[in-house]
């Protein structure tokens, strides 16, 4: 009689447990047994390995912990020199625990392999982890685990078979892959659910490792979405996703297949099942049917979708099902939403399922878990560009998240409110941005500036709008405001009206007037600065009762402004240069201020009391203040004559061409000063004049603020012009002709005479003409090199004669891996050559894209030719930096 109650499966246990049951169970292997029980008491019994991990659990100090771990280590080797020793698979056990640790065990490689090729089943399961552990395909021992491994692929027993398979997909090398890929591929094929997903996951492992075996593997791969066991499905999936993102042809292969066997279908009938399926036990989580196999197919149509109409069409139906069911009140139902929003905006999907996705992540923006949250920003973020309004609904709940502790969180909300800004909501998003600005932590206050001032740049609805804003930005920016913002204000005020030049003036003056009363003018430089040139350029228009009838109240409807008398201006500008604590560049913004307000005050005292605040700087111990005081002081002497022509109103400034930027590109790009020089000239005269760099104080360019420098520094310029002939010196020109030279740089000029030089921005670079790009379309390069090839960035170098002894380079830089940022590119000839760079096509690369740089080269002593480059960028907030020498110019490129 049967009692099938009491019946068990022994076929399922490990094989030294089902001896009752084996027929190989004879008299060899009593005998086996027996010799085993006689050494097990003849040899004494080694530590348990929870005892050992008593022992160093239990000590006080690190040398307790080595020392016990020192004596069992030598205990162990001790007992590998045993040949037979029945206690190696705990040996093992303990010497993995060590390794863990951190100890070195690699003495156990070989112990190991001697347990992997044990007939015992729990001798197999420690010596396979320990070769998953102790075991590369750096180590010799790797090599020898092949024929164990092609021998347990084909035995009987599932349980072998798995750790099999899960060791060659741990530590198989390509050689290994490539010989046991051909049972790995047999074994998917296996009636076994156990054998069948195990041998997926390998066949996994040994993709990534040798994509070239992926066609080996493809055709068992449609028998693995027909199964209905769940964990032959996710590791089917998981193949499938990874021959598809690796492979455009197999991803190619699964879109053309069609009837039963196309792709799409399967997976949203799965899919389908998923969802509409009651409660199983076995596969719930959180009340929801395996969500992790949800989770993998909607990757996998998100895959199979993308730029494919008519599969997107196909599984549209099924992601509004996921997207509307799916209970959101656990961790689980969120995570499967996430994915399905990603999936929605990948395809060709309906623009009312883009609007569900929208706002899914809407929701998710209103969860109280951070990590929810900040998935939803950065979603956001990157998929604003493809539905704009449907994120602009969401814009209050966006801001709110400005104000969220979480770091993280308010950086990726900054980004994404920039994102949505636009031409109706401009006033309204600045008001909020402005306040985020003011409150922001340091390191927010550069991008957020710099965008805020792009983003008004852009959308101001009226020029005074414009002003106050950029005004704003500079009282709430302090000292970590860019560089480049505070040439672009001035150019901004320059180009207005007369009356908003005048409003401009007011409106700064009552900010000078508080930083320097409150004495925080140290933490507000670049308003200083900026409010120092534009005073100095109008300021008749601040102390003048004409300009009365200038209405003085700001966007906000504040009207603070008091108009000073020429003594009291004066007093705050003394206050200001005496003060230890400004920079040197603010001072000499101040300073060269101070000596125009000469011609705008009328009074004979003010220009007096002028001309003994400059006289000081004579003697000051700073080399460039110095230089100025002194030069300005003879414009009140022996030059006296000059200076009403010399110190008059400078002309509007054109704006310098920058690279054009989307509305949706506002938020991503970190805004960076145009690094491009005028005139490569300047350059080799800061080399001449560099005695007085040697403090390192005195910036390269005029807009630089002391606290920020982010410039290359004078030894950096050094050393790219090292080696070239720098002996000759530039001959001194007429100190009249250096005074009216607006365009010079301070910092760039050798030592003579500077006056407006600091006021002016970087003079526009001149694009090529148009008849030169028509002569290099038709005639064509006559010379071209490959000059610098490191990590996927290339720059050519061609070059063209032109008339006379003139010839015209050009170089072409491309990337093919990476986005570069803040692209630079720097040059220079020696000193009997001249050297003219044009404006660069732009300043960031993208792969497959391609800057421009146009070097115009004249050469009257026709010397051969030597060009030293460098080359700087960003890759993914990494600075770069790569140099090189030209030296192979043609021999007749100037004949």
């Amino acid at each position: 009689m049967a009692y099938p109650m009491y019946e068990v499966d022994w076929s399922v246990l490990p094989p030294e447990q089902n001896r009752r049951f084996n027929p190989a169970f004879n008299i060899a292997t009593i005998k086996q047994v027996v010799n085993e029980a006689i050494e097990r008491v003849r040899m004494p019994t080694p530590t348990r390995l929870r005892d050992l991990i008593r022992q160093i659990r239990a000590a006080r100090t690190a040398a307790e912990e080595r020392s016990v771990v020192n004596k069992e280590c030598a205990y162990i080797r001790s007992t590998f020199r045993e040949e037979d020793s029945v206690w190696r698979c705990r040996n093992i056990a303990k010497l993995l625990y060590i390794h863990m640790l951190g100890y070195p065990a690699h003495f156990g490689q070989l112990e190991c392999l001697k347990l992997i090729a044990s007939p015992r089943f729990t001798d197999k399961r420690v010596g396979y982890l320990g070769a998953m552990l102790l075991l590369d395909e750096r180590q010799d021992v790797h090599l020898l685990i092949t024929n164990c491994l092609k021998n347990d692929l084909n035995s009987n027993t599932q349980f072998v078979v798995g750790l099999a398979l899960c060791t060659l997909g741990a530590i198989a090398s390509p050689e290994m892959a490539r010989d046991l890929a051909s049972e790995v591929e047999r074994l998917i094929k296996s009636p076994n659910a156990y054998i069948k997903k195990k041998a997926a996951l390998c066949a996994f492992r040994i993709i990534r490792r040798v994509p070239d075996l992926m066609e080996m593997f493809l055709p068992a791969t449609r028998s693995l979405l027909t199964e209905k066991n769940h964990g032959v499905l996710i590791t089917g999936v998981t193949l499938i996703t990874e021959m598809c993102e690796n492979s455009p042809d197999t991803l190619n292969h699964f879109k053309k297949e069609s009837g039963q066997r196309e792709i799409v279908p399967n997976l949203v009938r799965i899919l389908k099942n998923l969802i509409l399926a009651g409660y199983s036990p076995e596969h719930d989580v959180s009340g929801v049917s395996d969500p992790f196999l949800q989770v993998k197919i909607l990757r996998l149509l998100r895959i199979l979708g993308k730029n494919d109409a008519e599969a997107s069409e196909a599984m549209n139906d099924i992601l509004a099902q996921v997207a509307t069911n799916t209970e959101t009140s656990k961790n689980v139902g969120n995570t499967i939403l996430y994915e399905t929003v990603l999936s929605i905006m990948d395809i060709k999907s309906e623009s009312s399922l883009r609007v569900l996705a929208v706002n899914i992540l809407g929701r998710f923006l209103l969860n109280n878990d951070k990590n929810i949250r900040y998935v939803a920003l950065n979603t956001l973020l990157r998929t604003v560009h493809v539905d704009t309004s449907a994120v602009q609904r969401h814009r209050t709940t966006i801001l709110e998240c400005l104000k969220d502790p979480d770091i993280s969180i308010r950086r990726r909300a900054m980004e994404l409110s920039f994102a949505l800004v636009n031409g109706q909501n401009i006033r309204g998003m600045m008001k909020e941005l402005l306040a985020f600005l003011e409150r922001s932590d340091a390191e927010f206050k550069a991008h957020c500036s710099s965008a805020v001032v792009l983003a008004a740049e852009r959308y101001a609805p009226s020029d005074k709008w414009h002003l106050d804003t950029l005004f704003k930005v500079l009282l709430k920016a302090g000292n970590y405001l860019r560089d480049d913002t505070v040439s672009s204000t001035i150019q901004i005020i320059s180009s207005a009206a007369t009356e908003r030049q005048a409003y401009g003036a007011m409106r700064l003056w009552t900010s000078l007037e508080q930083s320097a009363v409150s004495g925080l003018a140290t933490e507000k430089q670049p308003l200083i600065q900026v409010a120092a040139w534009t005073i100095g350029e109008y300021g008749d228009l601040l102390v003048s009762e004409a300009s009365s009838a200038i209405s003085m109240v700001d966007e906000d409807g504040v009207d603070d402004f008091v108009r000073p008398t020429e003594e009291y201006v004066i007093d705050i500008y003394q206050k200001l240069l005496w003060s230890t604590q400004l920079s040197i560049s603010t001072k000499e913004f101040l300073l060269l201020s101070l000596a125009k307000l000469s011609t705008r005050f009328t009074t004979q005292a003010s220009q007096e009391k002028i001309r003994v605040i400059i006289d000081t700087f004579g003697s000051h111990i700073h080399i460039e203040l110095q230089q100025r005081g002194v030069e300005l002081s003879q414009l009140f002497r022996q030059y006296g004559h000059l200076r009403p022509a010399l110190l008059e109103r400078m002309p509007a400034m054109e704006p310098v061409a920058a690279p054009h930027r989307d509305e949706q590109e506002l938020d991503l790009s970190d805004t960076s000063p145009d690094h491009t020089k005028p005139d490569q000239d300047a350059l080799l005269d800061l080399i001449n004049g560099s005695d007085s760099l040697t403090n390192g104080d005195v910036e390269h360019q005029p807009e630089q603020i002391a606290t920020t420098n982010n410039n290359t520094s004078s030894n950096d310029i050094l050393d790219l012009l090292s080696g070239l002939d720098l002996t000759p010196s530039v001959p001194a020109a007429a100190p009249a002709v250096l005074l009216a030279n607006n365009n010079v740089e301070p910092s760039a000029a050798p030592a003579a005479l500077l006056l407006d030089g600091l006021f002016a921005p970087p003079a526009t670079p001149q694009p090529p003409h148009p008849a030169d790009a028509n002569e290099r379309n038709a005639a064509g390069a006559e010379w071209e090199r490959a000059v610098l090839e490191r990590g996927g960035v290339r720059v050519c170098v061609s070059a063209r004669r032109a008339a006379g002894a003139a010839a015209t380079l050009t170089a072409r830089a491309t990337s093919q891996l990476h986005t570069l940022t803040d692209f630079l590119f720097q040059a220079a000839v020696p000193k009997k050559i001249q050297l003219d760079m044009m404006s660069p096509s732009g300043t960031t690369l993208s792969p497959q894209g391609e800057i421009t740089q146009v070097l115009k080269v004249t050469n009257p002593t026709k010397t051969p030719l030597r060009l030293r480059i460098r080359v700087s960028y960003n890759i993914d907030g990494t600075p770069v930096l790569e140099q090189t020498e030209i030296n192979n110019f043609p021999a007749d490129l100037f004949n």
